[in-house]
């Protein structure tokens, strides 16, 4: 999950250039890659009205500047990437603005390097983070979470391929670089083969997660695991090509973290759950893939505010 591979990021080297062939690219455009300014087919931009209720709840702050800051890291799509003009776009940004406008407030949205988004949220440089944050305990000691989505692993692979991850052993898994899939979801499968005297999983790493898949879609690789949105995101990318394969594992809240204590989390939560009282939250995932994991109700680490 984003946890740990955010975690690790600012370890890792910037993501290498692929060189690939022209007839090569020309298949992956039609495959996952970011292509037509990045944004999927029929999306369009959801702004809903100001709900003064809500609005009341916003800090006196936040309410006088007229705007609200969020902290993001992209390349993750499709929570947050950038499109070929530049643009930083995904679900996360889109429900990030929608829920500013519920509360009569223009985002501003600051690119940072996944480790100083939370500091930034301490330090009052960024309001809360929207960048596929994993709620956890550990992060709960410092920081409130408001929960928008349930996110876990999932595997793809063709739609003509018999392929289960607990079936998996001999098999070849494509994965990207230091996610949970990398370092825990397929290499603890592989050790468990092994264990039973079973082939080992091959697992292929590559440094983003596009690369990942279409390497499923060349043949290079029998299966894809990545997040569950990240997943969702290729299989709506790639023309059929590739079909999700068993179910959603090891499933946690993403949310959108701020100051331990604020008045900010309410207010947020109680937009969140506006979007999903109107439906306007169930239009910005779907047109994202994101038929899977969304909540039915806002939760503020990870109890329901109704």
């Amino acid at each position: 999950m984003r946890m740990i591979y955010k975690k690790l990021q600012s370890a890792v080297s910037a993501p290498i250039t692929a060189v690939i062939t022209i007839s090569t690219a020309v298949l992956l455009s039609a495959c996952v890659t970011n292509t037509e300014g990045g944004l999927p087919e029929g999306w369009t931009e959801i702004t809903p009205a100001t709900v003064p209720k809500i609005q009341a709840m916003v800090p006196k702050q936040i309410a006088a500047d007229g705007k609200i800051t969020i902290g993001t890291n992209p390349p993750f799509a499709p929570a947050e990437f950038r499109d070929s003009q530049g643009n930083i776009i995904g679900f996360d940004i889109d429900l990030a603005r929608a829920v500013a406008s519920v509360m009569g407030l223009e985002l501003e949205i600051n690119d940072l390097d996944f480790s100083l988004i939370l500091p930034a949220v301490s330090g009052n440089t960024v309001d809360f983070g929207a960048s596929g944050f994993t709620d956890n305990e550990e992060r709960r000691k410092n920081y409130d979470f408001v929960n928008y989505l349930n996110a876990g692993i999932q595997w793809a692979g063709t739609p003509e391929a018999a392929i289960n991850p607990d079936d998996a052993c001999g098999l070849t898994v494509a994965v990207q670089r230091t996610t949970v899939s990398d370092t825990e979801d397929v290499t603890n499968r592989s050790e468990k083969c092994i264990a039973e005297g079973k082939p080992a999983i091959n697992k292929q790493v590559y440094e983003s997660s596009d690369l990942a898949a279409n390497a499923v879609v060349l043949g290079k690789a029998d299966a894809f695991s990545a997040d569950s949105p990240i997943t969702a995101w290729a299989v709506l990318r790639s023309d059929d090509r590739i079909v999700l394969k068993g179910d959603i594992f090891d499933a946690a809240h993403y949310g959108w973290p701020v100051k331990k204590d604020s008045d900010l989390a309410p207010a947020l939560a109680a937009a969140l759950q506006h979007l999903i009282d109107t439906g306007d939250y169930q239009k910005i995932m779907n047109q994202w893939g994101l038929a899977e994991g969304q909540v039915t109700e806002a939760m503020i680490n990870g109890k329901p505010i109704k």
